[in-house]
């Protein structure tokens, strides 16, 4: 019998104890120390509490662009001034401008510093891939002037171009120099894949353009980093400067154009027709309205105008601009409230995209719109377009899409979910990194980590049902598993990434879930998360700006939880090792001696003496009482009147709330929980009980702290547990769910019987699960 003090040396009585080992060493090491020097020293710039500071400053870069689409040849040629305003108190004597096209280029790093390998069965494209760098793609004429005209000395290094000024650009002055350039457009969905391009239409020899990265723009220059650096190698996004756009794009004047902005000119570029349906749709809030339609793109699909029009846009307080272009284009636009203003929602389709575009892209636009905003801050551009073109990718106020029909009009759920999800995730790129605006070329995660977040939020509020790939915590789990050298820290350079989704996109995302649904509650999370994309919107954030102010509007630590789920990568899987069941000891002295006697009596039970008591006949002899000695003649179950006396005056003794706890029958669990995984995270315990109730306990992360590998808790429960389920809603993702019962649940292994020692051992050609294929 197990028995603890308690409590004036009330008894606790030990029922049962199961899964018992020893407890291992205790261990302390570090997941509980702050972060300190692991961020960056807080500065009159950034301040400790995760907010710009008192001085905190921004390059800003305005752009006049002229450009012209070249349909024959897929090419572009255009200009461009750039007025660079430099609000740093730094004196700069040279500006780097980013080249991205030049990834595609003869002279690009990409496919060199990418492995390649010959398989037995090569196709032209993989075989093309290997000698993209040939082609004649990436900037083919550059000419950079300043504003008199002067020729002004450049030094191009692969995707990055430096320009050494004539005089030093003090501290609150500008400059402004112009860049011709030219370059043939790749075919994004051939073997030179990418974000920007064309996709070309054989059965009616069309084209649809998605450009990007198409003019040379300016890289940023910061307080935590000065010019950023990192060439482009393709898979590490952007960082770019605020600023205003003027852009002029000629095209051919059968084309609809889409771009960020707001069009300067629809009376000289759109139809009377499609004049009354756009202003038609500034005013239509409950569905879309066709501006232009099906069966008018398709008209203009049969023939090639020779004629051009110029599309003039507007944008302020933009980082970048895109656009697409094609005389495929079905366009429709809903006006949607948001802010106190109008927001016009449109999207681009060609009708290989429809019927699944016209019935819910646009639609899906405006719930981005409002289910970010409700989290954020209220969106504040004029436009949100969404593109069908056959990719996924984002830039202010409008993106590219994907999810097409089959020929025939008919999709699946899958393609549909899968079109709605990639939209929401798009449109809302907008959120991150287009207004909150974090370096994508240093930490990938900051946008599409903190975006597939909101994306999962979005997609449960237009569907509770929505099968979301990414955000709910066991979702996960197959990556956390992964071999350790498969894995990296969230905090880890895109370009450096073994596992790309997972680790910059999934992990994030579920981390901040886990913070906003276990560690911190929605309450605490949304107020801190709001303050964060308020504090740092048309701004450049960092990881520590996002850290510190979490934890500075919410007042909760968690610098364990950075340390944890950003900075390392180990794995959740907390187990439950022991349990041992007591109850208060409330037997009076007879009852106890009566209780010892049926234990000592059970415990002489053997084998050997059930036999002899069966075998051998009982002899009774009766000593004389007169001859009884004491020692042979003790009954050690008698209760003696000292004992009675002794429960009485303890009983006496117990104070109102003693003899309450004593009377309330109450149970008593010891749990004793192993952190296998190394993660640590908080212990969620779901009690299930002998009368069919349940009940949910939350012990915060905290109870680690002391020992980071094992700890013990006890439990006080009015009920009689039937079952102990650790994370019953499976939020912390752990890894391995088979040791989070009590009593433990055995999952079976399933094998299959074969007949024949060939078949069993594996050697038969027949239908063998466990026999590999090779070479396929």
């Amino acid at each position: 019998m197990k028995k603890i003090g308690l409590i004036a040396s009330l008894a606790l009585l030990s029922l049962t104890s199961v899964f018992a080992q020893n407890r291992s060493e205790q261990n302390h090491a570090e997941r509980f120390e702050q972060l300190g020097t692991m961020l960056r020293t807080p500065n009159v710039y950034r301040t400790a509490s995760g907010a710009p500071g008192h001085m905190y400053w921004q390059q800003q870069a305005n752009y006049v662009i002229n450009v012209e689409l070249d349909d024959e040849n897929q090419s572009i040629k255009g200009s461009e001034k750039v007025t660079y305003i430099n609000n740093s108190p730094d004196q700069l004597t040279y500006l780097w401008v980013q080249l991205e096209e030049n990834q595609r280029g003869a002279g690009s790093s990409t496919p060199k510093v990418a492995e390649s390998s010959i398989n037995k069965g090569m196709t032209l494209r993989s075989l093309q891939g290997i000698i993209w760098a040939n082609e004649d793609f990436g900037y083919k004429v550059l000419e950079v002037k300043d504003a008199k005209g002067n020729p002004l000395p450049v030094t191009v290094n692969n995707t990055m171009m430096r320009i050494d000024l004539p005089t030093p650009l003090k501290a609150g002055d500008s400059f402004t120099f112009g860049v011709d350039w030219s370059f043939n457009i790749t075919n994004r969905v051939g073997y030179i894949s990418g974000r920007p391009g064309y996709e070309y239409f054989e059965g009616d020899g069309n084209y649809l353009y998605t450009m990007a990265e198409w003019f040379p723009r300016m890289a940023v220059y910061s307080d935590f980093e000065g010019w950023q650096n990192k060439q482009f190698l393709g898979r590490g996004e952007f960082a770019l400067v605020f600023g205003n756009y003027e852009v002029n794009i000629t095209v051919p004047a059968d084309h609809m154009v889409g771009a960020t902005g707001v069009l300067q000119n629809p009376n000289q570029v759109l139809s009377s027709t499609e004049l009354d349906r756009w202003n038609k749709a500034k005013q239509t809030y409950d569905a879309p309205v066709v501006i232009r339609t099906q069966e008018e793109a398709t008209e203009l699909e049969k023939g090639k105008s020779t004629e051009k029009k110029t599309w003039k846009f507007k944008a302020e307080n933009v980082r970048d601009f895109a656009w697409t272009s094609s005389r495929k284009f079905i366009w429709d636009a809903m006006a949607v409230k948001q802010g106190g203003k109008d927001v016009m929602a449109m999207s681009y389709y060609a009708k290989e995209a429809n019927p699944l575009w016209g019935q819910y892209s646009t639609r899906v636009v405006a719930h981005t719109i409002k289910s970010y905003s409700s989290h954020t801050f209220d969106y504040p551009y004029p436009t949100a377009i969404s593109v069908e073109a056959a990719n996924g990718m984002e830039y202010p106020m409008i993106c590219f899409n994907y999810g097409r029909p089959d020929s025939d009009g008919t999709y699946s759920e899958a393609v549909k979910n899968g079109m709605i999800g990639v939209i929401i995730h798009e449109v809302g790129h907008n959120f991150f990194p287009m207004i909150v605006n974090s370096d994508e070329r240093q930490w990938t995660w900051m946008d599409e980590g903190l975006n597939t977040f909101m994306q999962y939020m979005a997609e449960q509020e237009w569907d509770r049902n929505f099968p979301s790939r990414r955000g709910p915590a066991h979702k996960i789990v197959p990556y956390m598993r992964s071999e350790k050298n498969t894995l990296e820290p969230i905090m880890t350079n895109s370009e450096n990434i073994v596992q790309f989704g997972p680790n910059a996109y999934a992990k994030p995302a579920t981390a901040l879930n886990i913070l906003r649904e276990t560690v911190m509650g929605r309450e605490l999370f949304d107020y801190a998360f709001k303050e964060y994309a308020r504090r740092w919107m048309f701004k450049h954030p960092t990881p520590d700006d996002l850290f510190r102010t979490l934890e500075d509007a919410s007042a909760v630590d968690l610098d364990w939880f950075w340390r944890g789920w950003f900075y390392g990568t180990e794995a959740v899987d907390i187990s439950i090792e022991n349990v041992s069941w007591f109850k208060l000891d409330q037997r009076t002295p007879a009852e106890k001696a009566a209780d010892a006697k049926a234990a000592a009596e059970y415990d002489e039970t053997n084998v050997s003496r059930t036999n002899n008591m069966k075998d051998v006949p009982e002899t009774v002899i009766e000593a004389d009482p007169a001859t009884r000695d004491f020692y042979t003649t003790y009954n050690p179950f008698t209760v003696t009147p000292a004992d009675e006396e002794a429960y009485k005056n303890f009983m006496a003794s117990l104070s109102p709330e003693e003899k309450e706890l004593m009377n309330s029958d109450l149970n008593f669990y010891e749990i004793n929980f192993k952190n296998v995984g190394g993660l640590v995270m908080p212990i969620i315990l779901e009690w299930q009980y002998t009368d069919g109730t349940s009940e949910i306990d939350r012990i915060p992360a905290e109870i680690w702290r002391m020992n980071e590998t094992e700890v013990t808790k006890v439990f006080a429960k009015k009920k009689e547990v039937k079952q102990i389920v650790l994370d019953p809603l499976r939020e912390t993702a752990d890894i391995d769910e088979s040791s989070n019962y009590w009593p433990r649940q055995y999952q079976p292994t399933r094998f299959e019987l074969f007949k024949g020692s060939g078949a069993a051992r594996g050697t038969s050609t027949g239908s063998n699960p466990m026999k590999r294929a090779k070479n396929n």
